[in-house]
């Protein structure tokens, strides 16, 4: 069997949650207009990927443009579910192209989350994760996830997954997918540099699935004029972000090498048949696992501040 995929490097609508779905909407669209099965974007590329948070004062006590920028990425992030999700599993079905997100959430106390959420080519929410750990000056930013949605999917005929940036390096979630045998795993990132690509490799090589990689592509012009980033920083680079979306196959080796510096849909057909084939050597859910000396527990509890008594 094999099946098209695509993922999106393309400019987000920063801090524009409006002009973020509708962008999104579209290249859904575009996506299956082409053939892909299956389309990925990068962490958080809804409204954009919050780069500040390493950068200058923003780590600064009761900093007063910290505090505007963050009310700002507050009130132009999505709530989960909400007509703006609707929207985007709307889409997903007209085109009939599943969908991983990656988007800033806020949540019901207003925390923001790193959220990735998968639409069913049916256009049907069907996964909803929050970043595990938020790394280093994330973690300004979001607050700490859940393992609720560490799983698999069946979408598009495969079985689908994803973990966000960091969590690509963590070994415990990685197994939980690999023992669900996981197909296709996504690895959201905010771009794909040489360490991210490694992983990426990795990952594939260790879990015998294709990875998709997405990156961001945010040259400054798409900045808004109003921006306001914490001083003491030295200049931007231009792009901010430069892409690097790639593709690697089951035995870790490049299906579609790193893309920099455009916008673009960069797409491939996978043959998936390829899975069992790399398995026969190692095959780290299964015949390599060794469940009865090493075993895994998960709590899937979404965590909530309160529960009914």
């Amino acid at each position: 069997m094999k099946i098209t995929v695509a993922m999106a490097q393309a400019i987000p609508a920063v801090l524009n949650r409006e002009a973020a779905v509708e962008k999104a909407c579209a290249w859904i669209l575009e996506a299956g207009r082409r053939g892909a099965s299956i389309l990925a974007f990068p962490e958080t590329w809804l409204p954009v990927y919050p780069f500040w948070c390493d950068a200058g004062t923003f780590s600064a006590w009761g900093h007063e443009g910290a505090k505007r920028l963050q009310a700002r990425l507050t009130r132009e992030s999505i709530v989960v579910p909400s007509t703006d999700t609707d929207r985007i599993a709307h889409a997903a079905g007209e085109a009939n192209c599943a969908v991983v997100l990656g988007a800033n959430e806020r949540g019901p106390s207003g925390t923001l989350y790193n959220t990735m959420l998968v639409f069913s080519e049916l256009g049907e929410l069907v996964g909803h994760h929050r970043k595990l750990v938020p790394t280093f000056g994330e973690r300004l930013v979001w607050g700490h996830g859940d393992a609720a949605g560490i799983r698999t999917y069946e979408v598009a005929e495969v079985k689908l997954g994803g973990l966000i940036c960091w969590e690509n390096w963590m070994p415990l979630p990685r197994q939980v997918l690999h023992a669900e045998g996981e197909q296709v795993h996504v690895a959201l990132w905010p771009h794909v540099k040489e360490t991210h690509q490694l992983a990426t490799r990795h990952y594939a090589f260790e879990g015998r699935a294709y990875v998709l990689a997405p990156g961001m592509f945010l040259p400054k012009a798409a900045m808004p004029h109003d921006f306001e980033l914490p001083g003491d920083v030295a200049p931007l680079p231009d792009p901010i972000l430069p892409g690097g979306s790639c593709i690697a196959g089951p035995d870790g080796s490049w299906i579609v090498e790193p893309q920099f510096d455009r916008e673009d849909l960069v797409m491939a057909e996978l043959d998936l048949s390829r899975l069992d084939e790399e398995r026969l050597v190692l095959d780290t859910g299964g015949h390599y696992s060794r469940p009865d000396l090493f075993q895994l527990t998960v709590n899937r509890e979404r965590l909530v501040l309160v529960k009914e008594g």
